[in-house]
């Protein structure tokens, strides 16, 4: 792939970016994880990471291959920086180490630590039904066949690939040794130090083929929902003598400072799912009984392509179960699979597609993507940019948050769904919707409603995804967050770019 032509595009982002990088956001206190939607509205919108990896969550994909990586034993005569960015410790990684076992190639960037206190033994970002443990790598990798640079890829929903190290206390760590040892070299924000290459594979669990997998965002500024996450089963261990070595020996504020602050405590609270499942690699163990196997990619595509322009009424009265989570009262006992359905979905021909009026309006409006299928990648600057501009001219900047939450949501929730890693919402299905007869569209909608209400269940409501089977529906609708007053904001490079 050729990118000559990104190069202006390119050159615009990042002097964006370097001018107004230098808000300044913490984990706690005034400038902590509450005020950086103020600053960083995406931190408060939607497909946000970390999240608790809990049973309810979880489906099991058979199709989930081994993770395999590539050139991730570095020679000792290959120098890597290792540094301090004021939010953690982060080793830059050459371009030759990479991804392939994914449908594109993504190319490793950096990776960096997320710990606890030295009082603390917890301080990993995801937890495991809600069990944290005290530290987290992440391996940062972008999408090298499409985009030429990780700040180009960075803001696309198809930008990131991460992977996912959970960290306990227990026994010494010789490959985490290998950096360590220099730690005392940053012990400052800004300072860095070059260190001798060493094997990252041993940094990894010995197991690349347990792993939980689901669509999430950067957990730092500017939490762009554009990352797909592979968090490892297992974990890893470290000696105490090494935890204590990220926790008491760092400062997030530079050498000159005259109160020095302890880099400690730095990771993000857990976010709600929104809708989103987790995909499992695995299917046995504690907690895995009775988790259910993911439906397939081509029975949801049908399941939109009717939504868009299938016959509403049938699917109201007849089809309802498709989008209803399993055991339902308004299946009304029916045990149909999606798949002996299939062949009912309503055969539109070609024509008939192309005048759909939702067909044409997908067209030039992106929200749902082309044909309602969400195949491009969503840049989050240009519909921030865009939903910024709307919310000026209807005088109401101090809704940016909610509103590109709102934006955002659909077509995220509907490429995850495609993907298999979300339950269908109704704000998406409202949105697919848009443009078809007012009538089927109303009857539809209420015969949802109707269903929904006669299943709500404290618990349901209470983990915002329902147990699934057949496609999928979340009835959750968008929570809201508070208004953002902070726009236009500083962008600056999150921690996950930084080297």
């Amino acid at each position: 792939m050729h990118f000559l032509s990104f190069t202006p595009i390119v050159s615009l982002l990042m002097t964006f970016l370097a001018v107004l990088h230098a808000a300044k956001w913490t984990y706690s206190g005034p400038e902590g994880q509450h005020y950086w939607p103020k600053q960083y509205p995406y931190c408060g919108g939607a497909f946000q990471s970390p999240i608790d990896l809990k049973p309810g969550l979880l489906r099991f994909d058979p199709t989930l291959r081994p993770i395999e990586i590539q050139n991730y034993n570095l020679s000792p005569n290959e120098q890597l920086t290792l540094g301090n960015n004021g939010h953690s410790v982060q080793i830059s990684l050459p371009s030759k180490m990479h991804i392939s076992s994914l449908p594109h190639r993504y190319t490793a960037a950096q990776l960096h630590f997320h710990w606890g206190s030295s009082g603390r033994l917890a301080g990993s970002e995801h937890t495991v039904n809600s069990k944290q443990y005290a530290a987290e790598m992440h391996v940062v990798h972008f999408n090298s066949d499409k985009y030429p640079t990780m700040s180009m890829a960075v803001d696309k929903s198809d930008g990131l690939a991460v992977l996912g190290v959970l960290i306990e206390v227990g026994d010494f760590n010789p490959a985490f040794e290998q950096f360590l040892r220099f730690i005392n070299g940053i012990k400052f924000k800004d300072q860095k130090v070059q260190v001798p290459g060493f094997n990252i594979r041993e940094l990894l669990p010995a197991r690349l083929d347990e792993y939980y997998r689901y669509d999430g965002s950067l957990t730092t500024p500017p939490c762009y929902p554009s990352v797909l996450w592979t968090v490892f089963r297992n974990h890893v261990t470290i000696s105490r003598k090494q935890f204590l070595a990220l926790t008491t020996s760092l400062y997030s504020s530079v050498a000159q400072d005259l109160a020095p602050v302890s880099l400690t405590g730095n990771y993000r609270r857990t976010q709600p799912p929104d809708s989103r499942v987790v995909l499992v690699s695995f299917k046995e163990g504690s907690g895995l009984q009775g988790t259910l196997t993911v439906t397939s990619p081509l029975a949801r595509k049908r399941i939109v392509q009717q939504l868009l322009v299938g016959d509403l009424a049938d699917l109201a009265d007849e089809g309802l179960y498709q989008l209803l989570p399993s055991g339902s009262e308004e299946r009304h006992g029916k045990n149909k699979d999606l798949k002996n359905q299939e062949s009912e979905t309503p055969n539109k021909s070609k024509q008939q597609l192309l005048n759909s009026s939702l067909w044409k309006k997908s067209q030039t409006d992106r929200s749902v993507g082309k044909s309602g299928l969400a195949k491009d990648a969503l840049c989050f600057v240009s519909l921030e940019q865009r939903v910024n501009r709307q919310q000026k001219q209807s005088h109401a900047e101090d809704q940016l948050v909610q509103a590109l939450r709102d934006a955002a949501f659909p077509e995220l929730n509907l490429k995850s769904y495609l993907d298999c890693k979300s339950d269908l919402a109704l704000p998406t299905i409202r949105h697919i919707l848009h443009g078809r007869p007012t009538d089927e569209a109303n009857e539809l909608e209420r015969s949802l409603q109707k269903a929904f209400s006669k299943r709500k269940t404290p618990t349901a409501i209470k983990q915002s995804v329902p147990v699934t089977k057949h496609g999928g529906l979340s009835t959750a609708t968008v929570p809201r967050k508070p208004h953002s007053r902070g726009y236009p904001h500083p962008w600056r490079l999150p921690m996950e770019l930084e080297d």
